[in-house]
This record gives structure tokens, C-alpha cells and sequence, in this order.
């Protein structure tokens, strides 16, 4: 969380924005401004977001829409939206639109590294790397692409991971041209052939899920394979495969991750089975139901790391004690300075 900019909008919507939420020098693309703003009467705090402007904003209004019919676990879920409403594109023009989430004290994933002083312990990233391919398989199972998956894109809430970013791919650059350098994303983090221009697929999350798990257990994006982690290398190993059949679903990788939460961790040289090689996987994994979704949110009973709590307890405290910006002062004129009792 920072400081607003000189060049950051007064107002988006109906809401006022307090904070950016992400650090100006993170130095990691995200996928949208994002900035923990609130309501003029003062009554909510929202987490709102608009395109950055090299974002195709119909494009990205629509995957806006989508995020807000759709239901899937662990997606942020989308409460209020416009397609152009008040405010303005940072470092543009015009009306832009914007959608808000309910604010939950939230740290960006590279913050969360960085108030750790580095990768975060593998049972952590195990249990809340489960989490999030549960999320990708219930999604998959809709017929849903998120089809943004980065480290940027996962915010990290005392209740677990929550991904946000949906549908930056397609907002960021058209199908059939290829999207490298495009603002708000990482390009290490796009999947091969998402980065030359291919429909995302469900596969292509999966290459962005190990992404997300090789940085939060190394620091980086796509690392050396001898920098992973023993434990986790043979699922991160598969998920980044540069052939997509090759990878396996969201489903299997939540099953991995799930195993090495509990009394059997899984071997170091286990191997993970691509989706077109996995036994009996011809199925399509089934969206959690209720009572499954519950069992879910049971597999993240890891507390987060001490300095990556201590972290977000100070930023939920620095949003409480926000106010919103009163009306300007009117200068006061001011006569002659008297000297001696004369003026």
C-alpha cells in the first residue's frame, strides 16, 4: 500500500480513493490500478480498480461482467461496477470504467515475499497453492478462464489467497497477435501460447498457477529447475511445461498440493501426470459443491508468517485510520503585520 500520486483520480464512481495497494517500485506488472478507496458518506471501504491505459477498456469491461455473473470460489468477488463512470485513467483521459470489491486487509503477493524477507515456507505455499488450484479447477469445470494468473494477480487475506485480475489477458491484447510488453502483464508469467496470441485456455492458468508457486518459493518467476524447492519441484516442473498437453489440470495439482498438506508429504520425485496422460482424467473435474467449498477453505489452517501478518495488520490500521479529504480551506486574507502595536 502507498501513497496516492499527484496523478491519481479525485474520485472513481461513488468512491474516493485513500491508497494505491500496490507499491509504486514493486516490480511486478499488475493487471489493474487498484486502490483501496471509500465511499463519499464514509459508511464502506472498497477495494476498487480500473484499466491501466494500455488496457482495451470494452474488452476489459466485459471481463468485468462476466467476473460478476460467474461464482467461483476464491475469485474476488465483484460488488458494484460501471462501465464508464466518474474518474479518470491515470496518466489519461476520459471516463473509465471500474469495478469494486468489499475491502478485506489484503497484501499483493510480492509485498507478502517482501515483508518476509523472501520466499515464504513451503507448507505455506502448499496449502494456499491448493487452495487456488481448487479455485482453478471449480472454475474450469464453469467453462471459466481466468485467464490472468500471475504473482501480482493473487492477494493474500488472513483467510487465505484470492485472485483477482481476471481476464487480463484478453483485455491486455487481441487473439491471434502476440502480447509481449503489454502493461500490466509479466510476460514469464503467460503461458507460451498465450504470449503468442492463442485463446486462453484452461491449461494456460495452469502455467500460470506455477508461476505463482515457483515465485512465492523462490522469488522468482520462472527460475532454474534446481532452485525449487525438492518438494515442490515436480508439480511446479509440470505446471510450466511449454506444451500444454503436457500439464496437468487444476484438479491434479490441487490433489499434489493437497497431499503434502497432510501426514503423507509428497515424494520429491514424485512425477505429475500431464492431462492427456492422466488415468481416468477424461472426465471434467466437477465444481465443489457447498460442503466441499468449506472442506476447502479447512485445508488453509497454516497461519500466515509472523512478518507477513504483522504486515497486514499495519496496513489494516493505516486504512482505518484514513479520512477522507474535507473541502479545501479558503485562504484567509492577511493585512500588514503590525510592529510595536502599529500597523
Amino acid at each position: 500500500m502507498e501513497h496516492l500520486r499527484q496523478d491519481d483520480p479525485a474520485r472513481i464512481g461513488p468512491y474516493v480513493p485513500l491508497a494505491r495497494l500496490d507499491e509504486r517500485d514493486g516490480g511486478h506488472p499488475v493487471p489493474d490500478r487498484r486502490y483501496i478507496a471509500r465511499s463519499a458518506d464514509g459508511e464502506r471501504t472498497v477495494l476498487v480498480c480500473v484499466p491501466r491505459a494500455a488496457a482495451d477498456p470494452s474488452r476489459w469491461a466485459e471481463e468485468v461482467r462476466h467476473a460478476r455473473r460467474s461464482s467461483v470460489p476464491r475469485f474476488l468477488p465483484v460488488s458494484d461496477a460501471a462501465e464508464a463512470a466518474g474518474g479518470q485513467v491515470p496518466d489519461g483521459v476520459g471516463p473509465t470504467p471500474w469495478y469494486a470489491a468489499p475491502y478485506t486487509p489484503a497484501l499483493v503477493l510480492p509485498a507478502a515475499l517482501a515483508a518476509h524477507g523472501g520466499p515464504l515456507p513451503e507448507r505455506f505455499v502448499r496449502a494456499w497453492g491448493a487452495a487456488l488450484a481448487h479455485s482453478l479447477a471449480a472454475a474450469h469445470a464453469q467453462g471459466v478462464t481466468h485467464a490472468g494468473v500471475s504473482p501480482s494477480a493473487v492477494l493474500l487475506m488472513a483467510d487465505g489467497p484470492w485472485l483477482a485480475g481476471f481476464g487480463a489477458v484478453r483485455a491486455a491484447g487481441p487473439d491471434g497477435l502476440r502480447r509481449p510488453d503489454l502493461a500490466g502483464l509479466e510476460p514469464a508469467a503467460l503461458a507460451p501460447e498465450q504470449l503468442s496470441g492463442g485463446l486462453p485456455r484452461p491449461l494456460g492458468d495452469v502455467y500460470g498457477l506455477g508461476t505463482v508457486l515457483s515465485y512465492a518459493s523462490t522469488g522468482q518467476v520462472v527460475p532454474e529447475n534446481g532452485e525449487l524447492p525438492a518438494a515442490l519441484r515436480s508439480v511446479i516442473t509440470a505446471c510450466l511445461a511449454r506444451d500444454p498437453a503436457a500439464r496437468p489440470t487444476a484438479a491434479r495439482v490441487a490433489a499434489e498440493l493437497t497431499r503434502g498438506t497432510g501426514a503423507a508429504p509428497a515424494s520429491a520425485t514424485s512425477r505429475v501426470l500431464p492431462a492427456s496422460q492422466a488415468p481416468h482424467a477424461s472426465p471434467a473435474p466437477q465444481a465443489p459443491s457447498a460442503p466441499q467449498a468449506t472442506v476447502l477453505d479447512g485445508v488453509f489452517p497454516v497461519p500466515l508468517p509472523p512478518r507477513v501478518l504483522a504486515e497486514l495488520a499495519r496496513h489494516s490500521a493505516a486504512v482505518l485510520a484514513a479520512e477522507l479529504p474535507g473541502p479545501p480551506i479558503p485562504a484567509v486574507p492577511v493585512g500588514p503585520v503590525a510592529r510595536n502595536g502599529r500597523g
